[in-house]
This record gives structure tokens, C-alpha cells and sequence, in this order.
């Protein structure tokens, strides 16, 4: 098959292409279910983790992403980005299938190190492969289905994402109380058909037709200092860098809380994330719909303080002596953060795509992606040493009822080494919102009025608007209520003077 691009794709050409495009992007979500998110991190735990290894892992698929300038430089010398990308892809595979095959014939090899070590290259060629799909996808999805095909795209991809993930927790339980002397093996077999499923994916995505590629042939430099010269594009950069770089100080944890704090088996914790899952797929085509009406940045600022509230209320986590109430407000964080996180990563996508330019998208789109891949690449690090300097310093506030009757003590807040993590990060998160105002994008429209549109349009469907429609309006009230303390503040000092 060739993997030459073609100057003109006809209609049929491109509707056959984003039939692949849904195709491989299951086949990526298998790959990816197999061997990351609670798995990988349970896996890592069964090798002898230690924190700072944790954030490693968590750190490094966005630290590897400063490799993807090397993407721009491929394309650029080779002037074709579906070669680049499925050959990268291949690459980048190979690793999932010799890390299952090693633990499979080999497991008193198998180690944390060696596990880095492989997961280090497939990262690596991935971050590569990244800009190239990126570019080829702007070029071959017509601009105003963008939001639309995406999240379909990503529907079907969640949930085959909740199948497997449900399927995999229940056998993993299984095997850890039933026969745990196989459990390492049972992780090998995971990575190894992960491995096959990610290469079969790779040559699905040879044949996803790409129309030729109009690249600006100024100097490789030059380019990369357009996006920090384009005052938008620089605003877009700093927001994006300050909220993953505040978010992940906290999200990498989440299941190491879970494990080791709450004591949770997989089949729990796997099926709160497909509760998470659910509440994204009902939602994801309504925020794409949305964000292809009004803004991408409006989605972003009506998600993100929802997220925020959410990532708050894991402080709460833990502090009830019945299990089912710490289950039921796990039910109800995750359940919110499904819908905050599908709106929220969606338009961070789609307004990337939107704000560069068609010529150089692929320089503007990998120096977005190797910027805040520093910030979020260094958060989950920090992360794992904030865990570690707080492990033996716990913060607690109480409220007591003393009567002749009832002695009752209420834990407002009780911070320990997790919650002050997940506090930090939400903190961080409310002040990186701010930095969203400078960021201009066509087609805005005020929040306020998209708020109100949602609102009417859950109203007619779901019973619960009234909850969403004040959770999403929360960091409004916030910062209004700072600011009126501020001058009332200012005031009073103005007075006695």
C-alpha cells in the first residue's frame, strides 16, 4: 500500500478515511486500556513502586512529548505525515509486546526499572507519531465537523474503553484471590495483546488517505518561535500549561488512593472510572455540539470549575466510617469528573486545531504539545514528593456538639498525604482559570449565555440541571465573592486613614 499523500481526495476518499480514523482509534483505546490508567498503576504496585516512580510513570507520557519536535523535522524532510506517523506507531508497539512476551518467558526478570525502561520508547515514538496525525486529521476533517466527528470518535472509544475495563478488573480480582501465584502473568498476556492489537491498529491507520501537506519551508527555528510570537496562540500556551500543570499534581494519585488509603479492589475502583466513562460518552456529543456552535473556550469555561469542585471533594474521600458513604461520594465525583473531563479535553484539542494555521499547524500544535508537556510532565514528580514530605503530617479541622445527651464530633476537613495533594491541585487549577479570559477565539460567545442555553436543554432532558447548571456557574460566584471582600477591604484601610 502506498503511503504517498494525494493532492485532491474525493468525498468518498475522506467519509472512507474517518471511517478508519474510528477503526484505529478503537484499536488505540484497547491498547491503551490493556496497559495504563488503574492497571498500569496496579502492576507497578505488584513490582514494588515507590511514589516517586508512580509520578514517573504518570510523568512520562508528556515528558517524551519534547521529542515531538523531531516530528516536525520528519515531516518536513520526508514531506509526508501518514508515512511518519504509521511507521512511529509501529515503533512504538513493538515495546507493549516485548514487555508481555518478558514477563511472560522471563518473569523473575520483570521489574519497575525494566518497566520504565520499555515503556520509555513507547512513549518516545508515539510522542512523534502524535503531531504528524494531528496535522494529517486537521487537513482531512472538514473544519466545522470537527467538534462533531471527534466526539463520536471518542464515544465508541469510551465505550469500548468501559467493556474492557470492567471485563479486565473482574478477571484481575479473580485471579489476585483465586490464584495470585499468576497474577504477574496475567499483567504479561494484557501487555502482550496490547502489543498486537496496537500494531494491527498501526496498519488500519496505513490506509486513512492524506491530502498533500502545505508546509511553510522557512527555517525549522524561525517556525518554532511563530506560536510564541502569536500573542493568542501564546495565551492559549500559557492557560493549557498552567491547568495541566496543576491538575496533574493531583489526578496521578487518585488510584494510588484508592489502592492503598481506601483499600479498594480493582473491580471497584474500574468501575467508578466506567461510571466516570458512562457520564463522558452521554455528554461528550452534546459539548462537541456546543463547542462547533459557540466556542471551544466556552466549554472550557464552564467544565473546568466543575472539575475543580470535583478534584476538592477528594478530600473529603475517607473521612466517613461507613463504607457505602465514602463509595456513594466517590459515585458522585466520579460521575461529575466524567462530564467536566469530556468537555474540557475536547475543546483543549479542538481549539489548538482551531487557532493554527493550516500551513504551519504542525509546528504550532507540537510546540503546544512539548510546552505543556514540560509543565505536566514535572507536576506528577513534584506530586510524588509532596506525597512522601507529607506522609507523616496530617491537618484536621473539627466540629464538636458536646451535650448532656450526645457527644458528636463532625470532620470538616481532614488533610493527610493525599488530600493535601488533591487540595494544592484544585487550588492551583481555580487561580490557572483566570489565565482562560486572554485566550480569543472566533466565534465566542458569552459564557453566561451558553450557560443559560445548557441549562434549558438539560432542563428538557435531565432532571438534574438545576445541580449542573449551579455547579458550572461556581467559579463565577467565587471570584466575585473575593473581589467584593477586596473592596470592601480596601475601603475600610481608605477610612481610617
Amino acid at each position: 500500500m502506498s503511503l504517498r499523500p494525494k493532492q485532491i481526495l474525493t468525498e468518498s476518499e475522506v467519509q472512507a478515511g474517518l471511517r478508519r480514523g474510528i477503526r484505529e482509534g478503537l484499536a488505540s483505546e484497547a491498547m491503551s486500556t490493556l496497559t495504563g490508567g488503574a492497571f498500569l498503576v496496579a502492576l507497578a504496585l505488584l513490582m514494588g513502586a515507590n511514589n516517586f516512580q508512580i509520578g514517573l510513570l504518570a510523568a512520562l507520557p508528556t515528558v517524551t512529548n519534547v521529542f515531538q519536535l523531531l516530528s516536525i523535522w520528519l515531516v518536513r524532510r520526508f514531506n509526508n505525515r501518514r508515512m511518519v506517523s504509521v511507521c512511529c506507531s509501529l515503533l512504538a508497539r513493538l515495546p507493549l509486546l516485548v514487555i508481555g512476551c518478558l514477563t511472560l518467558v522471563l518473569p523473575s526478570m520483570a521489574s519497575i526499572r525494566l518497566l520504565i525502561f520499555f515503556l520509555v520508547f513507547y512513549y518516545f515514538f508515539g510522542s512523534i507519531s502524535g503531531p504528524s496525525w494531528n496535522s494529517w486529521m486537521k487537513d482531512l476533517i472538514p473544519e466545522k465537523s470537527l467538534g462533531s466527528y471527534f466526539s463520536r470518535r471518542s464515544s465508541y472509544m469510551q465505550m469500548l474503553n468501559v467493556i474492557l475495563s470492567i471485563l479486565l478488573a473482574l478477571l484481575l480480582d479473580d485471579v489476585k484471590r483465586n490464584y495470585p501465584q499468576f497474577l504477574l502473568t496475567t499483567y504479561g498476556m494484557m501487555f502482550a495483546l496490547a502489543g498486537v492489537i496496537g500494531i494491527t491498529g498501526a496498519f488500519v491507520l496505513s490506509g486513512i488517505p492524506e491530502p498533500a501537506p502545505e508546509m511553510s519551508r522557512e527555517n525549522i527555528f524561525k517556525l518554532f518561535r511563530q506560536p510564541l510570537k502569536n500573542v493568542n496562540f501564546r495565551s492559549l500556551l500559557v492557560f493549557n500549561s498552567a491547568w495541566v500543570f496543576a491538575i496533574n499534581i493531583a489526578i496521578p494519585f487518585f488510584t494510588v488512593f484508592m489502592l492503598t488509603t481506601l483499600k479498594l479492589s480493582l473491580s471497584y475502583i474500574i468501575g467508578l472510572g466506567i461510571l466516570s466513562q458512562l457520564c463522558s460518552i452521554l455528554t461528550i456529543r452534546i459539548w462537541g455540539t456546543f463547542a462547533d456552535r459557540y466556542s471551544n473556550k466556552t466549554i472550557i469555561a464552564i467544565g473546568a470549575p466543575l472539575y475543580i469542585g470535583c478534584i476538592i471533594a477528594w478530600c473529603y474521600v475517607g473521612i466517613f466510617s461507613q463504607a457505602y458513604a465514602n463509595l456513594a461520594l466517590l459515585a458522585f465525583i466520579h460521575i461529575f469528573m466524567g462530564i467536566a473531563t469530556s468537555g474540557i479535553n475536547l475543546s483543549l484539542t479542538n481549539i489548538g486545531l482551531k487557532l493554527a494555521p493550516r500551513e504551519d499547524a504542525i509546528v504550532y500544535l507540537s510546540v503546544k504539545n512539548v510546552v505543556t508537556a514540560l509543565f505536566s510532565s514535572v507536576a506528577p514528580l513534584i506530586g510524588g514528593y509532596l506525597a512522601d514530605y507529607f506522609t507523616e503530617r496530617q491537618l484536621s479541622v473539627l466540629l464538636q456538639w458536646t451535650g448532656p445527651r450526645v457527644n458528636k464530633i463532625f470532620h470538616l476537613v481532614a488533610l493527610h498525604q493525599w488530600n493535601f495533594l488533591f487540595i494544592i491541585g484544585a487550588l492551583l487549577a481555580l487561580f490557572s482559570l483566570e489565565l482562560l479570559g486572554r485566550v480569543k477565539e472566533s466565534g465566542e460567545v458569552e459564557k453566561d449565555i451558553v450557560v443559560r442555553i445548557m441549562r434549558s436543554s438539560i432542563r428538557s432532558n435531565l432532571k438534574e440541571h438545576f445541580l449542573i447548571g449551579n455547579l458550572i456557574t461556581f467559579h463565577d460566584y467565587f471570584w466575585s465573592k473575593i473581589r467584593r471582600s477586596g473592596d470592601i477591604f480596601r475601603k475600610r484601610i481608605n477610612a481610617e486613614k
